[in-house]
């Protein structure tokens, strides 16, 4: 969070000005911002990211099916439910833990209108197989970027790829704006249709031009991610630090597996996910006990799997057999606390009761 003192100056504004919502002040000055320091072309901020995700695919006019992963937060798929779509579920590369490309072809019938994968602890997909895939058979691609905050890959902003990519900004995400979210796309048409669709579909004070829904940021959000801005760099700068001493002094440990090295300049340290295999003395679960009973809070991040879930279990793809890797990860997989406040002390506690 960024001092108080500061985002209280900004209340003073807001309270002086009575510009609470509706794209005012802070809201035009943080979406010009964030389009800069992400350096994509357009942003469009939204109230939160599961909003953004839903009106995403209103924007692009989706039908059918849309082929997506399992290893996600429920809201990816529920995002796919609430357009009244069918979610097609593909397994995961165990690397990554982001979408398999060569299992989407193999996924792809005639009602097949969208992919949606997502970028999975920061770790990106491959998104130029997955552009290939889209391309050759006519297919949107919206990325789901909830994870991937700043992050790039060779050619620069990783949110450049695909039609639309979607970010969050909840309280738990790398940069937050209490709650929130945004689209990033690269056209300024399809911008406007976004922004149509996320103020009711109002193009002028008296012109509705489509079926839209209240998704706007609020003044007091903005102005909280506009003084953010002035502090991630520094942020993912410790957050990396914490990510360096997790993975120095984990290695070794029998029967747990640490993530893939990441590119430095390029990562945002979002998570630090450790997978609790067999030689492990505890269970994964067992390990999450222990760990819950010290006061040290790790996530389950992701499980269970979205195509294990009861509303979803019965989705092509969803079965056990079809998703291998996916399972086994999902009943691996234990993230690590990792914030900027995060003393050393703390990282050594948190291993002491790992090892």
């Amino acid at each position: 969070m960024p001092p108080l003192e500061e985002y209280i100056k900004s209340l003073e504004v807001i309270w002086e000005s009575k510009n609470l919502t509706n794209g005012g002040p802070f809201h035009q000055q943080f979406e010009a911002a964030l389009a800069e320091y992400l350096n994509v072309p357009y942003i469009s901020l939204f109230n939160n990211a599961t909003m953004a995700l839903i009106v995403a695919m209103q924007a692009l006019r989706v039908q059918g099916e849309v082929i997506t992963t399992p290893y996600s937060f429920v809201a990816t798929a529920h995002s796919v439910i609430w357009n009244h779509l069918t979610p097609v579920f593909v397994d995961i590369e165990p690397d990554t833990c982001c979408m398999d490309p060569t299992k989407i072809e193999q996924a792809i019938t005639s009602k097949t209108s969208l992919i949606l994968p997502v970028h999975v602890y920061g770790r990106t997909c491959n998104t130029s197989a997955i552009g290939e895939i889209a391309n050759n058979y006519g297919l949107r691609c919206i990325y789901d970027a909830a994870h991937a905050f700043g992050v790039k890959d060779e050619g620069g902003s990783i949110l450049r790829h695909g039609d639309l990519s979607i970010l969050s900004f909840h309280a738990t995400k790398v940069f937050n704006t209490f709650e929130g979210g945004a689209i990033a796309c690269n056209d300024l048409n399809l911008k406007k249709r976004i922004d149509y669709l996320k103020n009711f579909g109002f193009a002028s004070e008296t012109k509705v031009v489509a079926s839209g829904i209240n998704g706007k940021m609020n003044e007091l959000q903005a102005a909280f991610g506009l003084l953010q801005l002035n502090y991630i760099d520094e942020a993912i700068s410790r957050r990396k630090s914490i990510d360096h001493m997790y993975r120095e002094l984990l290695t070794g440990t029998s029967g747990i597996a640490l993530p893939q090295e990441w590119d430095s300049e390029s990562h945002n340290y979002s998570y630090f996910p450790i997978f609790v295999g067999g030689e492990y003395p505890l269970s994964r679960d067992a390990l999450y006990d222990k760990l819950k009973a010290a006061g040290v809070h790790a996530r389950r991040y992701f499980y269970p799997l979205i195509s294990n879930m009861p509303m979803y279990s019965k989705c092509s793809g969803a079965k056990e057999r079809d998703l291998p890797v996916a399972n086994a990860m999902a009943s691996q997989v234990l993230c690590l606390p990792l914030y900027p406040d995060l003393s050393f002390s703390e990282v050594l506690k948190i291993v002491g009761l790992v090892k």
